[in-house]
């Protein structure tokens, strides 16, 4: 059963005061990349921790999957703040966050996946030091991993490349749509660079003040008029070759 995820009139609360209402989405499915894309404090994050349940808020999110249907929860959510204080290393991070919810017991096929994750984000070279030695950058990998190899069925990623070199970004962002498709998880994830949208999204979810402003293919919804409404820049979509599309920004509205 491909895992689907969908909200119905989604928002959030903070005490009295409103930051998010009204998402409602089409239905989100196992193999696609959803990219959710706006200013900041446009609410994303808000919205990242409403569908991983850590907020309350009005709205339905409905998600099926034979896991979930079982009681069990094969959600995983990164956070874009990925500061650690223990003094786990690397791999036993991994472990602990494979076991999360599980028996306590490893087993071979427990080692075997925190192996492939490593491998998988080029990160063994660093398995075995403390996590208060790692860089932001580094930071970022370990936090990924630790989603990664609990085997998700919906990923929800918050950020996941803004500590990373533009190489990086561009491995790590192939790595996750390579993921999409091959173990039919659904992916949403929020991320600034447009290109990088353009690349790796099936379809886009624009968040702006609060509200759900769209939510749709990226070809359709990533124009020129986005960039103006949304970003506030004059900027236009070019098309240089049949597979590939690039922004590109000529300045902030208003000025010559």
């Amino acid at each position: 059963m491909v895992a689907t995820l969908q909200l119905t009139d989604v928002g959030v609360r903070y005490g009295k005061q409103e930051v998010l209402s009204g998402v409602t989405t089409p239905l989100l499915k196992g193999g696609e990349v959803t990219a959710v894309i706006g200013p900041n404090a446009a609410g994303k994050s808000s919205l990242f921790r409403r569908i991983a349940g850590l907020l309350d808020g009005p709205g339905v999110i409905r998600i099926d999957d034979a896991a979930h249907q079982a009681g069990q929860s094969h959600v995983c959510y990164m956070p874009q703040d990925t500061s650690v204080n223990t003094v786990l290393t690397v791999y036993e991070s991994i472990l602990l966050a494979r076991k999360q919810g599980a028996a306590r017991k490893v087993t071979d096929e427990d080692l075997e996946e925190v192996d492939r994750v490593l491998y998988s984000l080029q990160i063994e070279p660093i398995s075995f030091k403390g996590l208060h030695e790692l860089s932001g950058g580094q930071r970022q990998l370990v936090s990924l991993a630790q989603v990664l190899v609990r085997t998700p069925k919906i990923l929800l990623l918050d950020e996941p490349t803004s500590a990373l070199d533009l190489h990086r970004q561009v491995e790590v962002l192939a790595l996750i749509r390579s993921l999409a498709k091959d173990r039919e998880i659904c992916v949403v994830l929020a991320i600034h660079d447009l290109n990088q949208v353009l690349r790796v999204a099936d379809r886009v979810m624009v968040i702006d003040a609060g509200t759900m402003v769209t939510c749709g293919p990226v070809d359709t919804v990533i124009t020129s008029t986005l960039l103006q409404n949304i970003y506030k820049v004059e900027g236009r979509i070019e098309q240089c070759s049949r597979l590939c599309r690039h922004v590109i920004i000529d300045g902030p509205l208003g000025r010559a």
